[in-house]
């Protein structure tokens, strides 16, 4: 039987009809997921499909000590090689520098192979001071640097001013992005406790923080929520806390591979916002 020739690959106007997604590395577009306690076939099955649409991978909480060692590193090591940042949670960076120096901590998890740190603040307060010094070691030590800004408190909501001001001084400081917290609910930060965003709130913070807003990533959990902030801020928004079986689902969102886009990714294009 005569064998079907190898098809080499879609036209680029079917697989990005926004014209404007890079490929990896990339400093926007960013995708950050969080991973709460996939195994090692589900995880090599996930990065087989969706690698090349995952920038950052969180192992979220204080998962990363719940895993036996030889599976965490393997973990780790899958995702470096894919070109993957891969951080252990925030309330674990958290934790573990409240009973421990610092150093310690950032020794333990280069010596496990992680390439990048979460510095956050969410459960235990942290001065600005020791903030700017964890940041800067964890960059001086070669980590990518995702500062978290905000807590996990129900009634937490972004405030303009604070949050523009840490993020200049957090970037300043060392960070890669700092991310802006929406815990895995979504119920905090810009969005209100039905997980509605602020539309009007998203478009302030950029005014106000001006190119220094691409370095932000907003923890977007919810399809609704992914939507409007892609509406909002355009497809090369950076997006967070995303679970592992949307990537492909957000990545479609993005290229306008999806009804809940198409039309406004299209426009965008037409308007020429892409060139």
């Amino acid at each position: 039987m005569k064998k079907k020739p190898l098809y080499l690959g879609w036209p680029h106007n079917w697989s990005d009809p926004s014209a404007r997604r890079e490929g990896k590395p990339r400093n926007r577009g960013v995708s950050m997921v969080i991973d709460k306690g996939l195994g090692l076939m589900q995880m090599h099955d996930l990065l087989n499909v969706a690698a090349d649409h995952i920038d950052c991978y969180k192992l979220g909480f204080g998962t990363s000590v719940l895993y036996p060692l030889k599976i965490l590193q393997q973990k780790v090591e899958m995702a470096v090689e894919s070109r993957i940042d891969i951080m252990p949670g925030g309330t674990f960076f958290e934790l573990a520098s409240l009973q421990s120096p610092f150093a310690q901590y950032l020794q333990m998890i280069r010596q496990l192979g992680f390439n990048a740190i979460e510095i956050s603040d969410g459960t235990f307060p942290l001065g600005r001071e020791e903030r700017t010094k964890a940041i800067s070691l964890a960059a001086e030590a070669g980590l990518t640097v995702y500062a978290e800004f905000g807590k996990k408190a129900a009634d937490f909501r972004a405030e303009l001013a604070l949050l523009v001001e840490t993020v200049e001084q957090d970037l300043q400081a060392g960070a890669a992005y700092v991310i802006v917290e929406g815990r895995e609910s979504g119920t905090v930060g810009i969005y209100n406790e039905k997980g509605e965003t602020d539309a009007r709130f998203l478009q302030q913070v950029v005014e106000a923080a001006g190119p220094l807003s691409e370095r932000l990533i907003w923890e977007a959990p919810k399809k609704e929520q992914q939507v409007a902030l892609i509406q909002t801020l355009g497809t090369d928004v950076n997006l967070g806390n995303i679970a592992p079986a949307d990537i492909l689902s957000v990545e479609s969102l993005r290229r306008g591979l999806r009804s809940d886009t198409a039309p406004f990714v299209l426009q965008e294009r037409k308007n020429g916002s892409c060139d």
